[in-house]
């Protein structure tokens, strides 16, 4: 059983299958939360113990975010493996140490790049590629997270993954600005195509802002921001 804008049943409902035989939640996360805050703050509302969710967010992002509970938290691994689609924005002549504008960003001295250029850089990620993720991600290095080794300066070589890049659609270059449409396999890291994109053009790069519109079957049009799901579990409080 699923909760979203266009579910049928009761929050009631819902909230009795996700405690007896598990159930999905389809959570529209705001920029800055962490996807942890949204599964501790859903957790706490619904009093649910068991949650989790099918592919995290960065803090930065926002969109759709699986949530997974009590029994159907066993479905999580399944659920990631889903075809992913990003809305990104990304800025070019400049770099970022996180790869996007949470980070200590440089601005460079460089001239503005052909339209033609920059789309054709940007199109030859496409297919299956092999990608270095952030060093400021959840991707563990010899059993510790990424995030974790970069922030106490720790030196480490991040390895490189098999992605797939199934397609790059609505393309607009305003430069410095590049957006676009990117539709991908689990494990891709958006913040690492813009750190390329921006290394092959010689330029730099980073992501400006990125929004999950699709994960699977669901879509973020059907998800509900957590003040909603606060207003449906408790009607007339104040969010």
């Amino acid at each position: 059983m699923t909760l979203g804008r266009s579910s049928d049943p009761t929050i009631e409902q819902w909230l009795e299958t996700a405690r007896t035989d598990g159930a999905i939640a389809l959570i529209d996360k705001e920029e800055n939360w962490t996807s942890f805050d949204c599964v501790a703050k859903v957790r706490n509302l619904t009093r649910v113990k068991r949650v989790g969710h099918a592919g995290t967010l960065d803090p930065l992002a926002t969109g759709l975010l699986v949530l997974c509970f009590g029994k159907a938290t066993k479905d999580i691994e399944e659920l990631q493996e889903g075809t992913k689609t990003y809305e990104v924005e990304i800025l070019l002549g400049a770099d970022s140490t996180t790869d996007d504008r949470g980070g200590t960003c440089t601005e460079r001295s460089v001239e503005p790049l052909p339209s033609q250029d920059i789309l054709s850089a940007l199109m030859s990620f496409t297919g299956t590629i092999e990608q270095t993720p952030p060093a400021f991600s959840a991707v563990r290095h010899q059993g510790r997270r990424q995030y974790d080794l970069a922030r106490q300066g720790i030196d480490f070589v991040a390895k490189p993954r098999i992605v797939t890049i199934h397609a790059i659609d609505d393309v607009s270059v305003s430069w410095p600005v590049v957006r676009c449409t990117i539709t991908c396999s689990r494990g891709t890291y958006i913040r690492s195509i813009a750190r390329d994109l921006g290394v092959k053009l010689g330029c730099g790069g980073y992501v400006w802002s990125l929004r999950r519109t699709a994960s699977g079957q669901h879509h973020v049009g059907d998800a509900l921001r957590i003040d909603e799901i606060r207003k449906l579990l408790a009607p007339g409080e104040d969010a």
